[in-house]
């Protein structure tokens, strides 16, 4: 059996990461956190590069799999 039915569900993999970006960015906002704006906009940055790139190597990796 095919591990997704559509290939495009990977980038559900990817959602994952954008949801834990915005996290990076409202949690410390609404707690009232002191947290410097340089490494909350990094981490929110490399959080939704790093969802980009896994939604596509789940993609690739679900496409180019068998159908068994």
């Amino acid at each position: 059996m095919h591990p997704l039915r559509h290939p495009r569900n990977a980038a559900l993999l990817g959602f994952l990461f954008v949801l834990a970006a915005f996290g990076l960015w409202v949690v410390p906002a609404t707690q009232g956190m002191t947290v410097p704006y340089n490494e909350v906009a990094s981490g929110v940055t490399m959080l939704i590069f790093l969802a980009a790139a896994m939604a596509l190597m789940a993609y690739v990796l679900v496409a180019g799999s068998r159908k068994e």
